[in-house]
């Protein structure tokens, strides 16, 4: 069971951080609801290198905020760890450059799964780039 849900939780993410806006997400987070996803997302957008710390921090606020996890050091470190391990992926591709973009963060039982989804800038060239990192709590 807890493999179905690490799966549950890491494309209930995914689908969060690739939403188009605040109405979809809302949509989103409704549906999943019901389905026993605690889920959100949060926008973000910045120099990669400069707010590493900054999208960790806000992904964490945001999952206490919408109690995903509790305020314990198990709760907000999976949040911290998965974090770490999307923005790690898309780290080649973003060094150095402007990033803009939504992190979403769900959780179906122990399992909490974090995507990130940046649009990634340099003058009028743009890339993309999908992070997914995932704990057990």
């Amino acid at each position: 069971m807890n493999r179905v849900e690490s799966v549950i939780a890491a494309r209930a993410a995914l689908q969060l951080a690739l939403s188009p806006g605040r109405e979809a997400e809302k949509k989103l987070k409704e549906k999943y609801l019901g389905e026993g996803i605690k889920a959100t997302a949060v926008d973000y957008g910045g120099e990669f290198l400069n707010s590493l710390q900054k999208v960790m921090e806000r992904a964490v606020v945001a999952a206490k905020r919408e109690n995903i996890v509790d305020e314990t050091h198990l709760g907000e470190g999976a949040v911290a760890g998965a974090t770490r391990e999307a923005l790690s992926q898309v780290m080649p591709k973003a060094m150095g450059l402007n990033v803009g973009g939504k992190v979403g963060i769900a959780r179906k039982g122990d399992n909490v799964a974090v995507a990130i989804f940046f649009a990634i800038g340099l003058l009028h060239l743009n890339e993309v780039c999908v992070g997914l990192g995932h704990r057990a709590i």
